[in-house]
């Protein structure tokens, strides 16, 4: 791995090569990524995205959850946006502005802090504001679009746009808008309330996802979306496989739509356990499991 402040032009980010991908997922699994950019800023991203080859693949990453990064790495670049696009402030009476790099949980935190209401349910989404746009990321019964009243994105010639919800199709776990165009900020409208009843609420909501869900091993959250009428998890408990294991990867024995990494995994575990799962299920109850994780990059 190599490491340099990114020196073309004025650029102020870090740019990597051969940056193994594991440290950056939170299955703990992937090969290396060919470029990995860290930007200064949205400005500084949106130079750095000027000076790519056209046809340059870009992979975007947040927190590293709901993506498996396959063994054999990422050609390409892969731009990192956790703990970089982090600004976080409100801009009007009832509305706050994050960036996408911002942690859709310190989100929530900071809303209710503000005595506004709405984002509660993003405390238990385990990953970034980016990341939750791109998906219409949810937890218990809130979805993020539900809340956006802007964004902010930027196109692979580093042009900056803001938009509104009216222009992009929203669906469950599901968004499509404008082709290559990728989310930097979300504006969120949120409603006054009680700050007290809010964190009261996040730290409820937080008790539940510790005592449902495996989030002491290594995970990427939700591996199915929940088909209509039903839930992904009793569909696979109800196939028997609970604590079904493929090498290092292991279907939760506490939350039967989570697979974890018992410690040693690698991402063709997960992926072949993956595979097996959906296909099980549709054998047994005749229903196709959709991934809700994104997979990317090449087996070795």
């Amino acid at each position: 791995m190599m490491a340099a402040h990114a020196n073309t032009g004025k650029l102020r980010g870090v740019l990597r090569h051969a940056e193994p991908m594991s440290r950056h997922t939170s299955w703990r699994v992937g090969g290396p990524a060919d470029r990995f950019y860290e930007p200064a800023d949205i400005d500084d991203l949106a130079m750095f995205l000027k000076t790519l080859p056209a046809g340059e693949p870009l992979h975007w990453v947040g927190l590293g959850s709901n993506l498996l990064v396959r063994d054999g790495g990422v050609r390409g670049t892969v731009i990192m946006l956790s703990g970089k696009l982090n600004g976080l402030e409100r801009t009007g009476d009832t509305t706050v502005r994050a960036e996408a790099g911002v942690a859709s949980a310190k989100l929530a935190r900071f809303s209710v802090g503000l005595g506004l209401r709405g984002a509660e349910f993003l405390a238990g989404v385990p990953g970034t504001v980016g990341g939750a746009l791109a998906m219409n990321a949810g937890a218990f019964g809130g979805e993020t679009w539900t809340i956006v009243a802007a964004v902010e994105t930027l196109d692979r010639h580093g042009e900056r746009r803001t938009r509104s919800p009216g222009e992009y199709q929203i669906g469950y776990r599901s968004v499509h808008g404008p082709a290559d165009e990728w989310f930097v900020a979300g504006h969120f409208a949120l409603t006054p309330g009680d700050a007290e009843q809010g964190q009261a609420q996040i730290k409820s909501l937080l008790a539940k996802r510790g005592a449902s869900q495996p989030t002491q091993w290594p995970n990427a959250g939700s591996v199915f979306r929940n088909p209509p009428g039903d839930y992904s998890a009793r569909l696979i408990e109800r196939a028997g496989l609970k604590d079904c294991t493929i090498g290092g990867a292991s279907v939760s024995t506490l939350h039967a739509n989570f697979i974890i990494n018992n410690g040693n995994a690698t991402a063709r575990d997960i992926e072949t356990l993956l595979a097996h799962v959906q296909a099980e299920v549709e054998r047994k109850h005749g229903i196709r499991l959709e991934p809700e994780v994104r997979v990317i990059g090449e087996a070795t």
